[in-house]
């Protein structure tokens, strides 16, 4: 998917396949996030925005 320090390379993100971008937001020291852990937060999150009954 990508090396830990660059993600995904340019031609990827700028294909004309890509319909939507989501930009985890991270602090400036941190260097990455492996992918599991950003799959878990982008369904946190969709779950939260459509108030996932069950979700904590």
């Amino acid at each position: 998917f990508g090396p830990d320090a660059a993600g995904l390379p340019q031609t990827i993100l700028t294909s004309s396949t890509i319909e939507q971008v989501i930009r985890i937001p991270m602090q400036a020291n941190n260097r990455s996030i492996n992918l599991a852990n950003s799959v878990a937060i982008i369904c946190y999150e969709a779950w939260r925005q459509f108030d996932f009954i069950g979700g904590h």
